[in-house]
C-alpha cells in the first residue's frame, strides 16, 4: 500500500467513514485520491461530512450512498445513479446533476444553489428545506403534494407558499385553489381565503362539475359572513369543507388529493 492510500485509510477511518474490504475500495481511494472516479462503483459507501469540491463523479453509481453534510459544490454527477442516496444537510452549490437519477433522493436541508437539475427533476425524490430550489425543477404535482405535507403538519405559512407555486405552474387546477384557500383561512387571510374559494367553484363550473363548485362558492358565502360580522377565531374554511366533505361524496376526491400525497414520496 502505498503512503497516499495509507494516509487516505486513516483520513477514513478518524473521520467515522465506513471502508470496505481494500480490494473493494479501489473506487473509494481513487475518489479521495484525485477528486475523479467517472462511473465508479460506490453503491453504500460512507462518506458523511466528506469534502468532494469539484469532485468528477460522471455516472458515478451512488444508490444508497450516505453523502449527509457533505460539500459537493461544483461537483459533476451527471448522469449518476443517486438512487435512495443521503445527500440530507449537503453543499451541492453550481453541482451538475444533469441526467442523475434521483429516485427517493433525500435532499432535505441541502444547498441546491445554481446547481444543474432536469425539469422536474425533483418529481420523485424529498427536498423539504431545501434551499436554492428553482421553480424550473419542480412539477406541480410535487409542489402541491410538499403543500399537502406542509398543512398535514400545521406549517401554514410554508404550506401557502408551495400551493402559491402549484397554482403558478399550473392555475386552472382547482384543488390547488382550494387547499391554498383553506391555508390562507388558517392563517387567518379571509379576504385572500374567499378569493381562492371562489375562484376554485369558477373553475368547477367551467368543468361542468356544479355540484362542488355550489359548495365551495357556500364556503366562501359562509367565510363572508364570518368577515362582516368580524368574528375571530380561525379554522372556519376547514371546518365548512369537512362538514360538505361528509355530506356529499362528490367532494371525497378533491379531499384526496388536498389531503392525501402521492404513494411513495413523504416530503
Amino acid at each position: 500500500m502505498t503512503k497516499s492510500k495509507l494516509a487516505i485509510l486513516l483520513l477514513l477511518i478518524s473521520g467515522n467513514l465506513i471502508a470496505t474490504p481494500l480490494q473493494a475500495n479501489e473506487a473509494l481511494f481513487r475518489l479521495l485520491q484525485e477528486r475523479s472516479c467517472n462511473g465508479c462503483k460506490l453503491a453504500d459507501t460512507d462518506l458523511v461530512h466528506a469534502d468532494l469540491r469539484d469532485a468528477d463523479l460522471n455516472k458515478a453509481q451512488l444508490q444508497r450512498a450516505n453523502l449527509s453534510r457533505a460539500n459537493m459544490d461544483g461537483a459533476n454527477l451527471s448522469g449518476a445513479d443517486l438512487s435512495f442516496t443521503s445527500l440530507k444537510g449537503a453543499s451541492l452549490r453550481g453541482a451538475n446533476l444533469k441526467g442523475a437519477k434521483l429516485y427517493g433522493t433525500d435532499f432535505r436541508e441541502s444547498d441546491l444553489t445554481g446547481a444543474q437539475l432536469d425539469i422536474n427533476a425533483l418529481e420523485e425524490a424529498h427536498w423539504r428545506g431545501a434551499k436554492g430550489i428553482t421553480s424550473q425543477v419542480q412539477s406541480h404535482a410535487a409542489l402541491h403534494n410538499a403543500g399537502v405535507s406542509a398543512a398535514k403538519g400545521e406549517s401554514w405559512r410554508q404550506a401557502e407558499d408551495l400551493f402559491s407555486k402549484a397554482i403558478k405552474k399550473k392555475p386552472d387546477i382547482a384543488e390547488s385553489w382550494v387547499a391554498r384557500a383553506i391555508t390562507r383561512e388558517k392563517l387567518g387571510k379571509r379576504k385572500l381565503a374567499i378569493k381562492d374559494f371562489n375562484y376554485a367553484s369558477e373553475l368547477f363550473e367551467a368543468q361542468g362539475m356544479i355540484l362542488p363548485a355550489q359548495q365551495l362558492e357556500a364556503a366562501a358565502i359562509a367565510l363572508q359572513d364570518k368577515e362582516n360580522k368580524n368574528e375571530t377565531g380561525n379554522g372556519a374554511g376547514s371546518a365548512l369543507l369537512s362538514g360538505l366533505i361528509s355530506t356529499s361524496k362528490a367532494l371525497i376526491p378533491i379531499a384526496m388529493k388536498l389531503f392525501m400525497p402521492a404513494l411513495g414520496l413523504s416530503f
